[in-house]
Formats: structure tokens, sequence, C-alpha cells
């Protein structure tokens, strides 16, 4: 058992723990080291993460070897359009005695896979909302906690492609990391089909369990910030809006709408994960850095003029460093 009464030897477990979990992890997904790393801290952070990337790059699968790993219960949820609320939440049906039960949807998990959560309407994407923000579901008035700790790990397609709908500002606000998935290089590929055409079988051993996780959600909250660190966070953010006194040119020029302040409290929260991860009892501006584009890529809104030019959201992030 770890011992969460002392921080700083729960930090220094947390270092070897987050080691394990990345090398059980490699046994199943090769490369994408940069995704790896933030999903784990999106979760030791409380947060849930969005993955976006065409189709066949094992989104899915690095979330559910994830889930193995950390020794949780997991759900998948596939969004399709015909996909209704009550499909996520659960339902109340008529039981023998003809008394209203509620039946528990897929919702109730440690981990919730939304699988191409964007190829559904937002009515559907919207039944996530109250899961995600408050930790439970309501139906007829009355509230049923979900199981902690709880995390929506969601997929997405492009938006570009056919059959998909944008994910609502408020719902994407929710998520606390938008990472993106690349094609892997040639040398990760030629290991990919090696591993996925033989008969060769792996076994994921749990690493984490809930309590520890929680245990560690917790000693993130006690991280020390100095105060240096908490100004640059609130600073970053407030140069992504466009028209106010800290915004650059190019910042007006580019952006339609900046990042609120969930993003930087979510700067922060990822900035005290990531100083742990890396064996530090502190966050400094580096960490800050090392998440802010994927705290902030979903959370600035670019203007037609950015899109006709092609200015990515990450070079408008980058700008602003």
């Amino acid at each position: 058992m770890i011992d969460f009464t002392n921080d700083k030897i729960a930090a220094d477990n947390l270092v070897l723990k987050v080691k394990e979990l990345k090398k059980e992890i490699s046994k199943v997904i090769i490369g994408q080291d940069e995704v790896v790393n933030g999903l784990i801290i999106s979760i030791l952070s409380n947060g849930h993460a969005l993955l976006i990337g065409v189709p066949g790059l094992a989104k899915t699968l690095l979330i559910k070897t994830i889930s193995e790993a950390l020794d949780l219960s997991f759900n998948r949820v596939q969004f399709t359009p015909d996909l209704m609320p009550s499909d996520i939440i659960g339902s109340e049906i008529l039981d023998e005695a003809k008394n209203f039960k509620f039946n528990k949807g897929p919702v109730f998990a440690n981990i919730v896979l939304a699988d191409e959560i964007n190829r559904t309407p937002p009515k559907t994407q919207a039944a996530l909302l109250e899961a995600m923000q408050e930790k439970n579901v309501t139906l007829s008035g009355t509230k049923y906690p979900l199981d902690l700790p709880f995390f929506v790990l969601a997929t997405q397609n492009p938006i570009e492609q056919e059959g998909t709908y944008p994910l609502p500002e408020a719902q994407l606000d929710r998520f606390m990391f938008n990472m993106i998935l690349d094609y892997p290089s040639k040398e990760e590929e030629i290991s990919i089909v090696k591993a996925t055409t033989s008969e060769q079988s792996v076994i994921i051993n749990p690493i984490l369990n809930q309590e520890e996780i929680i245990g560690f959600q917790e000693l993130v909250k006690r991280v020390p910030v100095s105060d240096h660190v908490f100004e640059y966070a609130v600073g970053l953010v407030g140069k992504t809006r466009a028209n106010r006194e800290s915004a650059t040119p190019f910042i007006n020029e580019y952006l339609e709408y900046g990042a609120g302040p969930r993003a930087s409290q979510y700067l922060i929260i990822g900035a005290k994960t990531n100083a742990l991860v890396n064996g530090k009892y502190s966050p400094d501006i580096e960490d800050v850095q090392a998440v802010a584009k994927m705290v902030l890529r979903h959370r600035i809104v670019r203007n037609y003029k950015a899109e006709s030019q092609g200015i990515s959201a990450d070079q408008i992030i980058e700008s602003i460093f």
C-alpha cells in the first residue's frame, strides 16, 4: 500500500507507478508517447480527455488498454446518429411488481469511452454534461451518484469528415485535454504490423487501483504552486482573448474568442501533475507550457481569416508563449 500520509513518499511512488504504467501500455500501444502521457496526466488530475484522429490510429485500443492497466470498470458507448440520451444514462423500467426501477446505463463505470462522440447529434452529446461536471445523473428528479474515480475519455473523427456534428462549446470546455493523434513513423508502423499480424497475446497487469488513483488525485491538490506560476498561467489564458489589453496583434487578427477561466484552472492542475510525474514537487513555467496546447486548443475559436489561411490552433498557442 502507498503511504498517502507523507506527501514526499507518495510523490516518489507516483513516479515509479507512472513508469510501470507506461511500460504496461507499451505492450500494446506502439508510439504515441505524448498522447499516452497526456492521458495519464488527465486521469491523475481527475479530468476528462478528448482524442482526435482519423480512423485506425488505435484511439479506442489505447483507452481500453489504460483502463485495464488501471484496474477500473470500463464501458464503451459507440456514438451513432440514432443514439438516444437514455442509451447513455439509463432509463426507468417497470419491474415484475409494477414498480419503476432505474436501469443504469453505461455511464455508470469508472472509465466511459465515448467512441466517435461527434457522430451523434448535440442532444445526445449533451447527455454527458451533468455526468462530466457533477459526477452524477439526474432522472425524474432523483440524483444517482457515479462511481469514483470517473472519467469520460472520448474519441472524435476530424470535423471535416462526413456525418459528424461539432461538439457544443459547453461540453468541449468540460474536457481537460484535447489531444491529437498523428500517423506513426515508418519504424513504428512496421512494429505495429508485426505485432498485430502474429499469434502473440498480451496480458496487461493492473498497476493502480481505485483507492490509489483517488489518493494521487488528492495529492495533486496539495502540491504547492508559486505565485509567479499562477500569474504566468492566468496571463497565458488572458493573451488568447482578442481585443483585450494583453492580446497581441496576431491574436487580434486570427482569433474570434479566447479561453475562459476553466482553462487557467486546468493549466495549473495539469502543471502540478506534470511536475509530479517528472519527479518534481512543485510546478514551474515549463510545466504550464507542457500542458498548454492540450488545455487551450479546444478553448479558442479561430476566425474565418485564420481558417482560410490555414493558421492552426497550435500555431496561435505557440505565438503566445
